[in-house]
């Protein structure tokens, strides 16, 4: 669907292709308590019936490590183990079937402690994702570039990929985040510079569903749209489904990869005559369970809503108490303003159904 992408290595998560010309892979980690599996698998679940495709989990200790033997093996979706400071927990994790992990070579112990978890990842074909963040850097590159700047981010990141080739280790995987977008934006632009390994894309602690859409949305989409990223979660302070639904927003905005309905609608003004706001909230709630890749718009008048409707999937176009429906460019039926949300969603499974039955091949989400 477009943007050139930039040339990166191929590795696997599980089963999920990380790099090499794969499809820009979305992500999201569980806030479940991970010692308590029954809950992660349920939150899992969820977000795997939103379109995620790796998740990641927190392993705070050893019972944390241990749950990831039930997790892995009722896990829908590859599941990460995110490591600070403890090696014998990123190999506990690896030993119950984490598919990779996260860890920082800067904090993860001693040399032989690094070897333990290298040889543990190795051993099983697990890729090892390497952090870079503005705000855990260290002292010394804080020192020698005066703050948290790309140049220290992609040095701190390039010495932890050194640590790990230095023992033979090549499935990795690189992030270089910041709360700042800029900042997040030229460190990951600096990388491609220096580095074919595959990159993971965040704007780190970008803040609530409002705010940290904003920014992920600019930041990760102006890398994606660049040609640069492999995989990337949209981080928000909120339920992490949100997470995955806005990554697939992301992906569908920049041209990238299609999942669910994209819905076109107006943004009100003097000429609405319907109660367009609430139609398309209440649509929004009921086409969310929708994989099929439909665009649907829901217009509000004369000016612009007969040509909108007309151009998408399937439309309405509503004035003065009464709406008409469109499907495929095609005026349908003519409905009262109470009528036209259901007339809607009846085009839209009907829509799905047609999608779901063609015999051809159709990209996993």
């Amino acid at each position: 669907m477009g943007t050139q992408r930039s040339h990166t290595r191929r590795i696997h998560l599980g089963r999920v292709p990380i790099g090499g010309g794969a499809p820009v892979a979305v992500q999201s980690m569980t806030n479940t308590d991970t010692r308590d599996p029954a809950a992660t698998l349920a939150q899992i679940n969820r977000l795997a019936e939103a379109g995620c495709e790796v998740v990641r989990c927190a392993v705070p200790d050893a019972e944390a490590a241990g749950a990831f033997k039930p997790i892995t093996a009722a896990s829908p979706l590859p599941v990460v183990a995110d490591i600070h400071f403890d090696a014998s927990l990123a190999v506990a994790a690896l030993e119950n079937g984490a598919a990779g992990v996260r860890i920082n070579p800067g904090n993860i112990g001693s040399d032989r402690a690094l070897d333990r978890v290298v040889a543990a990842a190795a051993e099983r074909g697990a890729p090892i994702r390497v952090g870079a963040n503005s705000g855990s850097l260290p002292k010394d590159l804080l020192a020698s570039h005066g703050g948290p700047t790309p140049a220290a981010m992609v040095e701190a990141a390039m010495r932890h990929v050194r640590k790990l080739r230095d023992r033979g280790f090549e499935q990795i995987k690189v992030s270089l985040k910041s709360s700042n977008v800029a900042d997040t934006i030229a460190a990951c632009r600096l990388w491609t510079e220096y580095s074919d390994l595959p990159q993971h894309l965040g704007v780190t602690e970008a803040g609530g569903l409002l705010a940290g859409t904003v920014k992920s949305a600019l930041g990760i989409g102006m890398l994606l749209m660049a040609g640069i990223g492999d995989t990337f979660r949209v981080s928000l302070t909120a339920d992490p489904v949100r997470e995955v639904q806005v990554a697939w927003h992301l992906l569908a905005a920049c041209g990238l990869r299609r999942r669910g309905v994209e819905i076109i609608s107006c943004p009100t003004c003097g000429r609405t005559e319907i109660d367009l706001i609430s139609l398309v909230e209440r649509a929004e709630v009921e086409m969310a369970a929708i994989t099929a890749p439909l665009t649907v718009a829901i217009m509000g008048c004369v000016v612009n809503g007969p040509g909108e409707a007309s151009h998408a999937d399937i439309g309405v176009a509503g004035g003065r108490g009464q709406g008409v429906l469109f499907h495929q460019g095609q005026v349908q039926k003519k409905f009262r303003e109470d009528q036209l949300l259901e007339a809607l969603l009846e085009a839209v499974r009907r829509a799905e159904d047609e999608y779901l039955a063609k015999p051809e091949d159709k990209e996993s989400p």
